[in-house]
């Protein structure tokens, strides 16, 4: 076994995934017993990166933003209670009695007693961020000069993240033609009321964003365009197209019977980071309990009320809590929780910092 992964006799309770999985690992080494336990991260980037500011972080070098989104897994453990091991887990089998083992992309395997999965999900367009540390810069290095050089930028998908890079753009260079396509009738889906949609389209056009409806960009283009043209054959100038899709959840190939939560679970909410901050919670408390022999307090996920706040740059933005009739709540509510400080704050304190 590898000198990081430990070989001391002890069971193992093994977490994969880095995202929202490492605070799931912080909240349960605040309390293993680690005369008994050992418990280990698996992840393969090196830190945590904190998706919430990735909009804003591909448009330009704005706030220097890979200084503070970017969160080394060194401070994750209370009291070092903890091993990072930077893998993939290639496959996961089950015992037939209790625990089993994970195998690494190195082919090595590792026993565990407790299994939790956090995997996430893989994002596309220019949030769809390499591994190493050097594929990133040199990702974002690519994506900072294509949106700085372009003279007119479509945007397909008119998702959350779609609207926040369209305002991004629009906070740096105001003049830049800028289009989202967005294949409904509004923006983001149905989860949200339409006088929520309805103020976000207002506050995007106020930037001089145009956006055009029920239809779809098929294909990016491959090479160097001056046009596109949409499904129902509108042609758009643009010399830079981004086609930015749903977050697609990562697929796992395990048996029944593992803790996971996040995006990778099937219940009918938004996938959003603070659902994952509430998974967390309940899972890390489960794990617990369950090492404790305490299952009869183990608790089930009982949902949580819609909410977002989707920015339009740094000084604008629109929020949607799904509380009372429904609050929708403009600039003033967006910029103090999220469009100035991306939640940096909370990003640091979940990882230690």
């Amino acid at each position: 076994m590898s000198a990081n992964i430990p070989d001391n006799g002890k069971l193992n309770v093994v977490v994969v995934g880095g995202g929202y999985g490492a605070l799931a690992a912080r909240r349960i080494s605040a309390y293993l017993d680690s005369s008994k336990y050992n418990l280990i991260l698996i992840n393969p980037r090196p830190y945590r990166i904190h998706l919430i500011a990735c909009a804003r972080m591909v448009v330009s070098d704005r706030d220097e933003l890979t200084k503070s989104a970017f969160a080394a897994y060194d401070h994750v453990f209370y009291n070092d209670k903890g091993t990072f091991v930077q893998a993939t887990v290639t496959s996961i089998n089950k015992s037939e009695k209790t625990g089993g083992s994970v195998t690494l992309d190195s082919g090595e395997k590792i026993p565990f007693h407790v299994l939790v999965i956090a995997t996430g999900s893989k994002w596309s367009g220019p949030l769809d961020l390499p591994n190493s540390a050097d594929a990133i810069k040199e990702w974002l290095d690519n994506r900072r000069k294509e949106f700085h050089d372009a003279e007119s930028i479509v945007i397909a998908g008119g998702g959350a993240v779609g609207v926040e890079l369209a305002g991004e753009v629009k906070d740096l260079w105001p003049a830049k033609p800028v289009t989202i396509v967005q294949g409904t009738a509004k923006l983001l889906n149905d989860t949200y009321p339409d006088k929520f949609r309805n103020r976000l389209a207002s506050s995007v056009t106020a930037r001089g964003i145009n956006i055009v409806y029920d239809d779809f960009i098929d294909q990016v283009p491959a090479s160097e365009t001056t046009a596109i043209k949409t499904r129902n054959g509108k042609t758009l100038e643009a010399d830079l197209v981004y086609q930015h899709g749903e977050p697609v959840p990562t697929p796992t190939s395990s048996p029944p019977g593992d803790l996971r939560f996040g995006d990778i679970v099937d219940i009918k909410e938004q996938k959003q980071a603070a659902k994952a901050d509430v998974h967390s919670g309940i899972v890390s408390g489960n794990v617990l309990a369950y090492l404790a022999g305490a299952e009869n307090k183990m608790k089930n996920y009982k949902g949580s009320f819609e909410m977002i706040v989707v920015t339009n740059g740094k000084e604008d933005g629109v929020a949607y809590l799904g509380i009372l009739w429904g609050i929708v709540l403009g600039g003033w509510f967006s910029k103090l929780v999220k469009s100035r400080g991306l939640l940096l704050s909370q990003f640091k304190s979940a990882t230690g910092l």
